[in-house]
């Protein structure tokens, strides 16, 4: 009897201490707990209270404030004026929590990126921990919060307001967040929403919709959370739409090219680290865009990997990407500022500077293809590339374009690295035919057919297309193997005035053979100066020399044809083709006529160069049945070719 009237005594002594004990004396050791879990300073300046005669135990804590890291400055991370949780006992003692209630009061947090990246919400610098998984909560409250955002790099700035009143058995609108904000120094708003926070399970879904508007770019999103408060992993649908699609890097970090204005829409999913869109659809300017992609943070750089197609490309969109506005015509979809920029400056090689500083964000694995190209300037028939990017290295390899008969294809390298940008590209030309790459019509008919191969291998340095080319050194050369020609116009190549306009206005359609064409352009310091140009026909042999000026997008360019056989009424002048590279001017230099020069004296001048220059497009070219046969005629003339430095190359 008195053992157990003693342990009795006991309990009641205990419940009175319980009942009568000062909390408070717990707030020392609850601000070193949390400021070891957090790697940051948490203080309480108001009361700590307990209430464990329950179920569902009640802890009340006033006056939480949390540190900003030393580089953050002296004001706090955040304040919450009051902090009140109910948990379920039972499951508490199986080591197991679920919240009842989590009601928190004016919670005021400043959220900061810095300059060098540094966040002030990441509590484990250095490491890669996974996202947070929040217990179940079942009545959710929060009244009278804010957010303040502030990203140096992305240059974004936001303010906004929280709000979720919600009670058992009433109606709740649910979670509310909504605020403005700037990106790069243009105003968005955001609102978010979310359903009821009360009575939420832990595998139950969480649904949300998300609406963020940035000047004309606007994003739409419904989806779910399957764990509620376990912001690692959702997915929603989406839907984007805006007038240029790098103007995305602010809000999602991933550098993309500069496009047309665009809409899409896909399936993004998150699981921890992993970013995906499935099933991406929509349009980009006047061009289809489907495909799959993923980003993968948790990185030093994100890395992005797609795999793109294009059902029916149309080319004018494709010069975005390089910094080039598309047309602004009837029937074209192109943004105002671009357009606007072309007509200022209509210049063939674009100047929108790049910006390095999005090359060097991120790395990319990125397929791309076209079925079907519209609108070119020349025949394109397809395309794809494969475009790798790692710390700031770009590399579009291979590059492939397919062209009715023959294709270009190559590589082209973009190095990000240094202080200015070096391009380098090497792109063959093979198979392809006169006819296709130089759409000409001559009463009716093309005056020129045949077959056309080439190499171009530059390198330059610039931010810019144009910087690039203004500053390219390297070499050109394009082949004509064979073909045919009108023989009117071959007869006006070489000024043989009264037999070509005889041949012309006789609408005479008669061919003579191309037996071999070369253009040969060297590149030092964005000037191609050729000094071997010549096409050989049947009757007249078509040689000249000049220089493309990349740095004024001018050409200056000079051909003389010398008949093959003696003609009583001809004038030799040489035809030039000067002025802008988008409208040359075609004509006749003035003064005297020239005297005619041996045909086999300018064979041998000009073709022995070819020895080496023809490996360099392909190194069958100098045993070509016709280009070979050229050069062996001019060796048998004297040229001073050797057939070792054919062989050799």
């Amino acid at each position: 009897m008195w053992a157990g009237g003693v342990l009795a005594l006991l309990a009641i002594a205990i419940a009175v201490l319980i009942a009568v004990w000062d909390w408070n004396w717990f707030r020392g050791p609850l601000e070193r707990t949390a400021s070891a879990r957090l790697d940051r300073r948490v203080t309480i300046s108001g009361d700590l209270r307990v209430d464990l005669f329950s179920w569902r135990p009640t802890a009340t804590v006033d006056g939480i404030t949390i540190a900003n890291p030393e580089w953050a400055g002296t004001a706090p991370m955040g304040t919450i004026d009051r902090l009140r949780v109910r948990v379920r006992l039972v499951p508490l003692l199986w080591g197991k929590t679920d919240l009842r209630v989590l009601a928190v009061d004016r919670p005021n947090f400043r959220l900061l990126a810095d300059g060098q990246g540094r966040r002030n919400w990441d509590f484990s610098p250095g490491r890669q921990d996974p996202p947070a998984d929040f217990p179940p909560i079942q009545n959710f409250v929060i009244r009278e919060g804010r957010l303040e955002y502030s990203d140096a790099q992305r240059n974004i700035r936001f303010l906004g307001v929280i709000e979720a009143r919600e009670r058992l058995g009433v109606g709740n609108a649910g979670f509310q967040l909504t605020g403005d904000g700037t990106i790069n120094g243009q105003p968005f708003r955001a609102e978010i929403t979310g359903g009821p926070l009360v009575n939420i399970e832990r595998d139950e879904p969480y649904p949300f919709d998300v609406d963020l508007r940035a000047g004309r770019t606007q994003v739409t999103a419904n989806g779910a959370i399957p764990r509620p408060f376990d912001l690692g992993r959702f997915q929603m649908n989406a839907t984007v739409r805006g007038p240029d699609l790098a103007d995305l890097f602010p809000i999602t970090g991933v550098a993309l090219p500069n496009t047309p204005p665009y809409a899409l829409r896909g399936r993004l999913s998150r699981d921890g680290f992993l970013w995906k869109v499935d099933g991406l659809a929509g349009r980009v300017g006047d061009s289809d865009l489907s495909g799959t992609l993923a980003v993968e943070t948790g990185r030093e750089r994100p890395l992005l990997k797609a795999a793109l197609m294009s059902r029916s490309l149309d080319f004018d969109d494709l010069g975005a990407v390089f910094g080039a506005a598309p047309k602004a015509g009837p029937g074209e979809t192109a943004s105002a500022e671009p357009a606007a920029r072309q007509v200022a400056q209509p210049r063939l090689f674009p100047d929108t500077p790049l910006d390095v500083r999005r090359i060097r964000a991120m790395d990319a694995d990125v397929t791309y293809r076209a079925t079907s190209i519209r609108d070119t300037p020349i025949q394109l028939s397809a395309a794809s590339v494969r475009v790798r990017l790692d710390d700031g290295l770009l590399r579009a390899d291979p590059l492939r374009l397919d062209l009715p008969h023959g294709r270009l294809e190559g590589h082209v390298s973009l190095d990000a690295r240094g202080g200015t940008p070096s391009t380098t590209l090497d792109l063959r030309l093979s198979n392809a035919r006169i006819e296709g790459l130089v759409p000409v019509t001559f009463q009716g008919s093309t005056p020129f057919e045949g077959a056309l191969v080439g190499r171009a291998r530059l390198a330059g340095r610039g931010d810019s297309v144009r910087k690039t080319f203004a500053t390219a050194d390297g070499e050109v050369v394009v082949v004509a193997p064979g073909g045919e020609i009108r023989r009117s116009v071959a007869e006006l190549m070489g000024v043989n005035v009264v037999k070509g306009l005889g041949l012309l206005l006789s609408k005479d359609t008669t061919t003579t053979p191309i037996r071999c064409g070369v253009a040969h352009f060297q590149a030092r310091n964005g000037v191609m100066r050729a000094d071997n140009i010549v096409l050989d026909t049947g009757p007249v042999l078509v040689t000249g020399r000049g220089e493309i000026d990349l740095r004024s997008e001018r050409m200056d360019l000079r051909v003389r044809g010398q008949d093959k056989s003696f003609r009583l009424v001809r004038v030799l002048v040489p035809v030039t083709a000067k002025g802008s590279l988008t409208a040359p001017r075609i004509g006749v230099e003035s003064g005297p006529a020239l005297a005619q020069g041996g045909v086999a004296a300018a064979l041998g001048t000009l073709l022995s160069p070819l020895a080496a220059i023809l490996p360099f497009v392909d190194p069958g070219l100098a045993k070509d049945a016709n280009c070979g046969a050229l050069i062996a005629e001019a060796a048998r003339d004297g040229a001073p070719v050797k057939a070792a430095a054919v062989a050799a190359r």
